[in-house]
């Protein structure tokens, strides 16, 4: 599973899974074992905003603090995402 960074952002890394590059761009936010279940997951808009589809066991506080980072962040992560997928930003056609 790509991780798009090393390090963790509030206790989660960011990644996205080979399977679901079909979506639009989106990052898992995980604890070390990086499975699915009780993730969170976020799609991730043209301008950095993100989009939560499913909150997962992430706090309010660690799930904003996560929302800031992509923000900062999504040019970098895209680049990255665009690697292995075709499909590019949450809403776009």
């Amino acid at each position: 599973m790509p991780k798009y960074f090393q390090n963790k952002i509030a206790g989660y890394y960011l990644y996205y899974t080979k399977h679901c590059i079909v979506e639009c761009m989106h990052a898992h936010a995980s604890d070390r074992k990086l499975t699915e279940a009780g993730s969170a997951k976020l799609f991730v808009k043209s301008n950095g905003d993100t989009e939560v589809q499913h909150q997962g066991i992430l706090t309010d506080r660690e799930l904003k603090i996560i929302q800031k980072y992509i923000k900062g962040h999504y040019i970098e992560m895209y680049e990255i995402w665009a690697r292995d997928s075709e499909e590019g930003f949450y809403g776009e056609e």
